[in-house]
């Protein structure tokens, strides 16, 4: 049985510039870093405490410390992006068409819930989805297999049968190491910064393309 399961900033939604601003400004201007926007666009993946530990080292901040500047951070993401929200071009009739068909859709992603819930509530679309796996749900983070792997098994597909969406290299890897094909969204890097992996099917910048109707087949 096919599945699709899908990361959620920057193949979903371009938002990943937002995110990108909302970290340079808590690391620099609040935490006293001089991180360039190239240097923090290639720390940005995984677990919020995860990119804190890269950019300062592991003994800057507390657990708690972590956790309280990542709602921080991500509240402030929220406040920006709130207006600009909205799926990528394609993408609301792509799933409305796997959701007629029967095609289990699962969203595998490093964002906490309270920045999965502002997505599907405000854009109305958290029915198309049977299951969430977020960066609560997980130990190990992408690269990592464990998130698609997961949302695989809410599923009750086989991994080899699900096609996941991505836009960032570390998350087509994580593909590759659960054993499934990647479709990559370039929102955010190019098709060159990929061409290492194997599983990647095709590149496409939004969901307008006839090769999503074929993936419906």
């Amino acid at each position: 049985m096919k599945a699709f399961i899908f990361d959620l900033n920057g193949t979903m939604i371009n938002d990943m510039p937002y995110h990108t601003k909302a970290w340079q400004t808590l690391l620099n201007d609040q935490l006293g870093g001089n991180f360039s926007w190239e240097e923090v666009k290639k720390e940005m993946y995984g677990k919020n405490p995860e990119v804190l530990v890269r950019m300062f080292g592991p003994n800057r901040f507390t657990v708690d410390e972590m956790n309280d500047l990542s709602y921080k951070k991500e509240q402030k993401y929220q406040q920006e992006f709130l207006p600009h929200l909205a799926l990528l071009p394609g993408l609301s009739a792509f799933l409305e068409a796997a959701y007629q068909k029967g095609i289990p859709m699962a969203i595998g992603s490093a964002a906490i819930p309270f920045n999965i819930d502002f997505v599907l509530d405000n854009l109305n679309i958290r029915h198309y989805f049977t299951a969430i796996v977020s960066a609560d749900d997980v130990l190990l983070s992408k690269p990592h297999p464990e998130t698609f792997l997961k949302a695989a098994k809410l599923l009750n597909a086989e991994p080899a049968n699900c096609i996941v969406f991505e836009d960032v290299p570390k998350g087509v890897e994580a593909a590759a190491n659960a054993g499934m094909k990647a479709v990559v969204l370039t929102t955010t890097h190019v098709a060159e910064e990929f061409e290492t992996l194997p599983n990647v099917l095709h590149y496409a910048a939004d969901f307008n393309n006839v090769y999503f109707n074929n993936l419906l087949v």
